[in-house]
């Protein structure tokens, strides 16, 4: 197995009488199937609310989703879970997945009680999973349906933080209506894993087989892309970098000179990580020109491998004193979901400043960018909400979580 790396500007062309041209830069990260190809054995971390406020059909399907994931684990896999109310323990300590029947029965003891401190529940869920990543893939999956009442949310994001720094992805999953999307989205982002939203209950076995299936599909893990801006290239100011696929994530990134490095995380097979980066190019004279250097550096776990290198990718662009438009059709597909998702952002910020007729007019705006992508999904959820917002209407938790939901990703 390697990582393909593919480069192509919003438009390869620049008119050569402008003194800077602003292009959007899509870097593609595929992951490439070779001989002998291995896969590293799962080393999967739950983190589960069993607060007071799970009682009922909540708890009873989440122990039923989280039963099948284990049976749906090989011999290889190892398995933690900690479970959280006001305070955490360890459920199961990590394991390989041997008696799955001992296990299943452990997960049924589990009964709801208490308050939620998603906090104590990720320290030591960290804690437990980080002592079985050396040579497997490790991720984890936190499901809460609350508020974090008992816990602090700025700890949760620095243990976040400290979860991708061990190369443990964490996987957020807000239960029913009542959890906090700004929190869960951060503590996804900064984990490097994927915000799911289940609606109804019986929903939840869906959405955990969906992440337990993206979590089988990773072959490299710690990745990080390195672009090296060429003289007379540079960002643009605010917001340069966001991740595009396979969901929409503002990039934090370092830069030291011309040189930026982005952390990615996980590579999956099938899924191609596209980044897409924001320049500004200036005036080079007529004809062909480098502007950037581009690769990925990335662990192999299934064989022990760390710190691979991609193959270095040049990046190009022709200045011409006539110019003519040429976009890239598939880069403006990218320009368009990283606009959807910012016109969904501001919307929600004009919404919480009281300012219903802006939030409409924005989340109409992010329907119309949906409808363009050709993503039906998000431009029905959008448009419905823009109406009831001009109706006079307020908008629902469920249907906030669902803006968010599509403003990052394509619904399934």
């Amino acid at each position: 197995m390697s990582v393909a790396v593919h480069c192509a500007l919003s438009d390869p062309f620049l008119d050569s009488q402008q003194t800077a041209s602003q292009r959007q830069l899509a870097i593609s990260l595929q992951v490439v199937a070779g001989a002998g190809a291995g896969h590293a054995p799962l080393n999967l971390g739950l983190i589960l609310d069993h607060s007071g406020s799970m009682h009922g059909p909540p708890l009873t399907i989440v122990k039923e989703a989280a039963g099948r994931l284990v049976d749906q684990l090989s011999d290889q896999d190892s398995l933690s879970i900690v479970v959280f109310d006001h305070q955490a323990k360890v459920l199961l300590p990590l394991q390989t997945v041997g008696d799955r029947e001992a296990i299943k029965r452990q997960i049924s003891t589990l009964k709801p009680s208490g308050g939620t401190a998603i906090d104590e529940g990720m320290k030591l869920g960290i804690e437990e999973a980080a002592q079985g990543k050396q040579g497997k893939v490790s991720q984890m999956f936190l499901l809460t349906d609350g508020e974090n009442e008992h816990g602090d949310n700025q700890r949760c994001l620095k243990l976040a933080q400290v979860a991708a720094d061990y190369t443990l992805t964490l996987n957020a999953l807000g239960f029913g209506d009542h959890w906090n999307q700004d929190v869960l989205e951060q503590i996804a982002d900064a984990g490097g894993g994927t915000l799911s939203y289940i609606e109804a209950p019986e929903s939840a076995v869906d959405e955990f087989n969906r992440l337990l299936t993206r979590a089988q599909s990773v072959f490299f893990t710690n990745a990080y892309l390195h672009l090296e801006m060429l003289p007379g290239v540079r960002l643009a100011e605010l917001k340069p970098i966001a991740q595009v696929s396979p969901e929409t994530v503002e990039l934090p990134f370092q830069q030291t000179g011309n040189e930026v490095v982005m952390r990615l995380g996980d590579l999956m097979a099938d899924v191609p990580r596209v980044v897409l980066t924001n320049l500004y190019i200036g005036a080079q004279g007529e004809g062909t020109f480098p502007i950037a250097r581009a690769f990925v550096s990335y662990d192999a776990p299934a064989t022990g491998q760390t710190d691979l290198k991609s193959e270095v990718i040049n990046v190009s662009a022709t200045a011409l004193s006539t110019y003519q438009p040429a976009p890239d059709q598939q880069v403006q597909q990218h320009v368009l979901t990283l606009a959807k998702y910012r016109q969904t952002q501001i919307a929600e910020q004009k919404l919480a400043q009281g300012d219903r007729q802006g939030a409409a007019t924005l989340l109409q705006s992010a329907a119309k960018t949906a409808l363009q992508m050709g993503d039906h999904g998000a431009a029905t959820v959008l448009q419905e909400n823009a109406t009831q917002l001009q109706a006079g209407g307020d908008l629902s938790e469920r249907d906030r979580k669902r803006t968010r939901i599509v403003s990052k990703t394509r619904l399934q």
